[in-house]
């Protein structure tokens, strides 16, 4: 084998930089092009926006709940991880031991002691009972009636009396007295006293502790328990008040009525401090230690065989997030870049495609933006959706693929679906077995769909998606874990596949109910609306029988021949019939001017026209009925059918006439007659539905000038015509072949035969 090619001859020198230099040179042409460079920015902002949403700069995070792991998953490096679970455990029970604030009010204290010296003078200057304030006699527990007979505390009031002395020394008794009391209560002024309803108010037990805040002095904070706070608990002979009695020797004779006074007179000076207990809950909760559990590399997160939980999803997100930060920015940066170039390859596959079948996406700036704009949208909605716990990215995937096959055609949409499947199970690390599923859906809602002649064929489509994507993710989860047994054991396999089937009936319903939506916003026309526009009762079609019937005639005869020939090389017919149907409604506004809706014995008004103006008569019909189309909003698929029509082709009869009349003309006046005058203003044909409405439209014509329609005469005036079409170059731009031709004029000979066939004479039948 030699070591280097063989030596070329110049002349292949030559040739090989000429064909180089040529190629630049178109490539040059084309990038001087302000609207090609205007499409190839548009894909190059939306190739940096699919980076931007499938987060390129980091790896997919590929883990998702109750997902199988065969082999088991080991941590990859030392990585800690917050545990909110438990931390959350020892903020509530940080929480829980925070006492809560009450805010002691000391001059109440005060005004008791005061009330209670009031109370004493009073009975001190009492000679009976009877002279004391029925309020003080009952806030000591003492009681008389109407005759004044206090019954069986009289010794209690003969007690009182008697430790209180004479009028002469009674005074100074009861101040040594209240001096005794004010120490004696100086344990309460300095905690103060609780109200017991607030138990059961702020949820507290009894052997719980509260921290307490005097207003005057709030520097001696302190936390005390709640059976220090309560008077009865205090009182008791185990209280705190209870055991210091006998310290005070003035006080103790008088012990029953001065407990009973105390619990009928003290007031509850601990009032609940609402916003410093929350402040004091909050710093409970900030001065809580964080638990971060800790795994050492080379640590059995997954066993082997098992499902993944919720709380093992969340140490591996742990993990994953700990691998991220320590990655640099420029690797990151390197990462977008290398995820850029791999979406541009896929975009460089999908473009080559649709600038050779599609050419009208890729030349329109609107269809484009429109197309890329659904691609940004279905990579980023399905990104976001395939997170737990939806994982609910099948329905942007569906509804993009099944709106392309309705908008375009199934190659563009598989090519399409193909590449988003491959962005999507790539930017969130799918499996084998989930790329298989989700392609294979794809392929069966693309494959599905056909012409759409009613709503409920996309809901079918979903139905068979679900059925497919169920199937497929069952089997290979069989298989990429190589246990049969998962088809009965695994029920988070089972789910995951329910789960996916129920999102591509959505995505079927979804597209079902956005179908109008859809048709506006891609340009297209379904055959569900074909079927709508179809009806004769459509205004544009009323008006036109009742202007025009012999064009309405014409073009339900054209109708026929179209969808017809359409159907035999797998066209479609329906838009051909509606097509046909709208085609000639220019023509109502001139309706005289037309051969088909002149009577019998008429006359011509072309007769009295020079041909320049007759032709601009006839050409006008094309202009009108677009017109009429828009202000009656029809489709734009309709619009192309009436104003291509008849293409670019010369209106024959009155370029004749206009030659004739130039030939008669003597020399020196004579002007040639310029054949770009006599034309139709195009556009020539732009789909094989248009071609053929051109081919259909023309022999309906011409055939009824056929004085004896016979099977010869039709085949040789269908021949004539679309050889006449082929030379002109009238279907250059249509995409029709010439073996899809060669059909097309058999179709319509057969049609126009069967219109035209004869009929037996019966004896009795007259002739005409």
């Amino acid at each position: 084998m030699p070591l280097f090619s063989p030596r070329k001859t110049r002349i292949g020198r030559v040739a090989n930089l000429g064909s180089s230099s040529s190629l630049l040179n178109r490539f040059s042409q084309q990038m001087g092009q302000a609207d090609i460079l205007l499409r190839l920015l548009l894909v190059m902002i939306s190739l940096v926006l699919m980076v931007v949403c499938v987060e390129g700069w980091t790896a997919p995070f590929p883990y998702r709940q109750g997902q199988y792991s065969r082999d088991g998953i080991v941590a990859r490096i030392d990585f800690g991880r917050l545990n909110d679970e438990k931390t959350e455990m020892a903020r509530q029970r940080n929480e829980a031991e925070t006492p809560p604030v009450y805010l002691a009010h000391t001059a109440a204290w005060r005004t008791l002691i005061d009330e209670l010296r009031e109370s004493l003078f009073a009975i001190l200057n009492a000679k009976q009972p009877a002279d004391v304030p029925a309020d003080v006699l009952i806030s000591l527990g003492l009681s008389i009636d109407m005759n004044g007979d206090m019954g069986d505390t009289s010794k209690t009031w003969e007690t009182l009396k008697s430790t209180l002395g004479s009028a002469e020394t009674g005074e100074q008794r009861i101040e040594q007295m209240i001096g005794e009391f004010t120490k004696f209560i100086e344990p309460l002024r300095q905690t103060g006293i609780l109200d017991p309803s607030e138990l059961a108010l702020h949820d507290l037990r009894e052997d719980a502790v509260i921290h307490i805040i005097p207003d005057e002095n709030p520097a001696d904070e302190q936390d005390i328990a709640i059976t220090q706070v309560l008077l009865k608990e205090v009182l008791k002979s185990t209280g705190k008040l209870g055991r210091s009695w006998k310290s005070f020797d003035l006080l103790q004779p008088l012990q029953p009525l001065l407990e009973r006074w105390l619990v009928n007179r003290a007031p509850s000076t601990l009032e609940f401090d609402e916003a410093r207990s929350r402040q004091a809950l909050n710093e409970a909760r900030l001065q809580t230690e964080i638990i971060v559990d800790k795994y050492k590399r080379g640590t059995l997160l997954v066993a082997p065989g098992t499902n993944i939980s919720l709380e093992t999803l969340n140490i591996l997100k742990a993990q994953f997030d700990e691998i991220a930060a320590g990655i640099a920015w420029y690797e990151g940066l390197l990462r977008a870049v290398v995820v850029f170039l791999l979406l541009s390859v896929l975009a460089a596959v999908n473009g080559y495609y649709i600038v050779r079948s599609e050419p009208r996406l890729v030349k329109s700036t609107a269809r484009l933006t429109v197309y890329l704009g659904s691609l940004l949208l279905a990579i980023a909605l399905a990104r976001w959706m395939s997170f737990d716990p939806w994982r609910a990215e099948l329905i942007p995937l569906l509804c993009v693929v099944m709106v392309l096959t309705i908008a375009y055609q199934q190659v563009i949409a598989a090519l399409t679906g193909l590449s988003l499947a491959l962005i999507l199970v790539l930017s969130n690390g799918f499996d084998t077995g989930e790329f298989v599923a989700i392609l294979g859906a794809i392929c069966v809602a693309i494959v599905s769909i056909g012409q759409v002649s009613s709503r409920s064929k996309l809901i079918k489509v979903g139905i068979a998606t679900a059925g497919t994507y169920f199937l497929l993710t069952m089997t290979m989860g069989v298989i990429v874990s190589q246990r049969p047994d998962r088809l009965w054991v695994d029920h988070e396999l089972f789910w995951h596949a329910l789960r996916g089937a129920g999102w591509c009936i959505a995505a079927g319903y979804l597209v079902a109910g956005s179908l109008p939506f859809i048709e506006s916003t891609f340009g297209v026309v379904t055959d569900i609306s074909l079927l709508e526009l179809s009806d004769v009762s459509h205004p544009l079609l009323q008006e036109l029988v009742r202007r025009a019937p012999g064009t309405y005639n014409h073009s339900i005869g054209v109708a026929t021949l179209a969808e017809t020939a359409a159907d035999a090389i797998g066209a479609n017919g329906l838009l051909c019939r509606v097509g046909a149907y709208f085609h000639d409604i220019g023509k109502m506004l001139k309706p005289q001017y037309f051969v088909e809706n002149m009577t019998a014995g008429e006359l011509n008004r072309h007769e009295n026209l020079a041909p320049a103006m007759s032709t601009l008569i006839i050409i006008g019909h094309v202009k009108d009925g677009a017109d009429l189309g828009l202000q009656h909003h029809l489709p734009d698929s309709l619009i192309d059918f009436i104003e291509q029509h008849h293409g670019t082709t010369l209106v024959e009869y009155f370029f004749h006439k206009a030659s004739r009349y130039a030939g008669q003309q003597s020399a020196e006046v004579r002007t040639e007659v310029e054949e770009s005058s006599f034309r139709y203003p195009g556009p020539k044909p732009q789909s094989k539905e248009t071609g053929i409405m051109m081919l259909a439209d023309a022999v309906e014509g011409a055939s009824r000038t056929l004085s004896e329609p016979t099977p010869k005469r039709i085949e040789t005036l269908v021949h004539e015509i679309l050889l006449k079409r082929l030379l002109d170059g009238q279907f250059d731009e249509s995409g029709l072949t010439l073996t899809e031709l060669a059909i097309v004029e058999d179709s319509l000979v057969k049609s126009l035969i069967s219109i035209y066939h004869g009929r037996i004479k019966y004896p009795d039948q007259k002739t005409a």
